[in-house]
């Protein structure tokens, strides 16, 4: 495969640029990013970002090698997706070849990548990212909050539903259309999680976590059945269900972690509790599954989610911190 782009640096420094990365490539750069999280304690790429390394070309996305002699020291990964916001991008240097500039020529060939229009996401905030995004000019734009509480001594109200919701868990292939479309409506305003794609869901699926026991969806009797059965309550229309809501969980088996992967409500079903329900029966099936502690990311502006999940026991674990060109 060749590149599509290569920016060469002074020395024995270069960075080529690909729309997608072979088999040999993509596993010397999971190689770099296991070495780089063992060090830093955290993944400096995303999952999403993860899945896109190995899941072949797709539109917008582009992987920045740089190589030192021939040795791979660094790797980006930039997003031009979004039809609003500036390209997205995540970036990691080698533990080993740290202090080098190798970072400011990642950030640089992002910038000129992007026309300077950027924005760049620093897992866990750490000073080093900080001072790198001062001096590649960007400014603090989001902080997405990773929060925590134990499961040793999980302690919350039964789940109340509205009448007529239950409850199940979700069919691969059967419930993924459906899903994609409330996913959709419920993170509208929200670019990274609101676009997934069918081609984003089966990648997740074909992880080794995933788990459809502990994919909840909640379901509501559509208008439609309700009005056929009539007020005899007969059987015409019945069975004819919408989802209204979801919690989707993942469990981290290395670090024993439980997580709240993905929490949604479908628009106009806010506000009568059921993200709460659900929250709570997500919560017990990690518990069940004998997880001391489980964890969520939240955006830290975000106050009334925030709050609630305060008020079941988390606390503030760690930030991570995206930075951004002036606008």
């Amino acid at each position: 495969m060749t590149s599509d782009d290569i920016a060469r640096l002074p020395g024995a420094r270069s960075i080529e640029t690909y729309a997608a990365l072979s088999e040999e490539r993509t596993e010397t750069v999971l190689d770099l990013l296991a070495e780089a999280a063992r060090s830093d304690g955290q993944q400096a790429v995303s999952e999403q970002g993860r899945l896109q390394l190995r899941d072949g070309e797709r539109e917008g996305v582009s992987h920045l090698l740089l190589t030192v002699g021939g040795e791979l020291v660094g790797y980006a990964q930039l997003e031009d997706t979004d039809p609003v916001e500036a390209p997205a991008a995540e970036l990691v240097v080698h533990p080993a070849h740290r202090g080098h500039g190798h970072g400011r020529a990642l950030g640089a060939a992002l910038l000129a990548a992007s026309g300077k229009r950027l924005r760049v996401w620093a897992h866990g905030g750490h000073p080093a990212a900080r001072h790198l995004a001062q001096v590649l000019g960007l400014t603090l734009f989001r902080e997405l909050r990773q929060m925590r509480r134990a499961l040793t001594d999980l302690d919350l109200p039964d789940p109340a539903l509205s009448e007529g919701v239950t409850v199940r868990t979700f069919v691969p292939g059967q419930d993924d259309a459906a899903w994609l479309a409330v996913n959709a409506a419920a993170f509208a305003h929200h670019p990274e999680q609101g676009s997934l794609t069918q081609r984003d869901l089966d990648a997740r699926k074909a992880e080794p976590w995933f788990d459809p026991a502990g994919f909840f969806l909640a379901e509501r009797e559509t208008a439609g059945a309700r009005a056929a059965a009539g007020p005899a309550g007969s059987a015409a229309g019945a069975g004819e269900r919408e989802l209204i809501g979801f919690h989707w969980t993942k469990v981290h088996a290395e670090e024993q972690l439980g997580e709240i992967y993905v929490l949604g409500v479908a628009p106009g079903n806010q506000g009568g509790g059921l993200g709460k329900a659900l929250t709570v029966i997500g919560l017990r099936h990690l518990a069940a599954q004998g997880l001391p502690t489980a964890m969520l990311y939240v955006d830290a502006d975000n106050k009334a989610a925030v709050s609630v999940y305060e008020r079941m026991g988390f606390t503030a674990y760690e930030t991570d911190l995206m930075y951004r060109t002036e606008t």
